[in-house]
């Protein structure tokens, strides 16, 4: 994923599905190339680089 992209899902009130390594993740903020991530299955929350995130509709 890009940062320009992250940014446009951020902006945006529609729900997207954006996982890290299988998993299905919210982004809850953004600086730089890294972005701030909760684990949708688990009370955890990580630092990413936003390369790392996809969005699983376009692998599908």
């Amino acid at each position: 994923m890009t940062n320009k992209r992250i940014c446009e899902i951020l902006r945006n009130k529609t729900i997207h599905e954006i996982y890290y390594n299988e998993q299905p993740v919210w982004v809850q903020e953004v600086h730089g190339d890294k972005a701030k991530v909760g684990f949708v299955n688990l009370n955890k929350t990580q630092d990413l680089f936003v390369n790392d995130l996809y969005e699983k509709n376009l692998y599908n």
